[in-house]
């Protein structure tokens, strides 16, 4: 018997994302009529840094390090779907779901990450990229990157929170890749 949350996984997986720049950010430029942000962290120096990052990054490490979960759990492929939940503290049952859907990945020997798009039911209309580099000095960064609107009612109805709370969200998930390769 399915679970509401298989149910609204189902539905995820048969929508369409809800913005059409699907995988602008893996361009430098990113699309106009949206708020833009990026956010990096040093993490290290040399291709094991590299490598253990990327892997922490692809195995949905900065959001589970953040407090949310990733339903189903396995590492991003490009095309899937998944649902992130939020619990509130004190609480047991997941009280916001969001969906998404993976529009890229990269694994190359100085670039490793992913993108999510949102899809139907998100809070937001949009992408986010995680991405594990290393430039031509050795250097490892950890660099997120997202364009957004508001979505939801009640996000644009608490704007000034809702923006916020995406900026703590890239601030958490900087913090827990650069505190997984240390």
């Amino acid at each position: 018997m399915p679970t509401t949350l298989d149910q609204r996984l189902l539905a995820a997986r048969a929508a369409s994302p809800s913005y059409p720049e699907v995988g602008a950010t893996r361009d430098a430029r990113l699309p106009a009529g949206y708020a833009h942000l990026r956010r990096r962290i040093h993490l290290g120096h040399g291709p094991e840094v590299l490598e253990r990052a990327g892997r922490h990054v692809l195995g949905w490490g900065s959001q589970l390090g953040t407090g949310f979960a990733v339903h189903p759990h396995a590492p991003a492929e490009p095309g899937a779907t998944v649902l992130i939940r939020l619990s509130l503290p004190g609480t047991r049952r997941p009280r916001l779901v969001i969906p998404c859907r993976v529009v890229w990945t990269v694994d190359e020997p100085d670039r490793i990450g992913f993108a999510y798009g949102t899809l139907p039911g998100h809070p937001e209309c949009g992408e986010e990229a995680f991405l594990v580099s290393m430039d031509g000095d050795g250097e490892v960064w950890f660099e997120v990157t997202a364009f957004s609107r508001l979505a939801a009612w009640y996000a644009r109805l608490g704007r000034p929170v809702a923006v916020l709370c995406q900026y703590l969200a890239i601030e958490r998930y900087l913090t827990a890749v650069a505190a997984a390769v240390r």
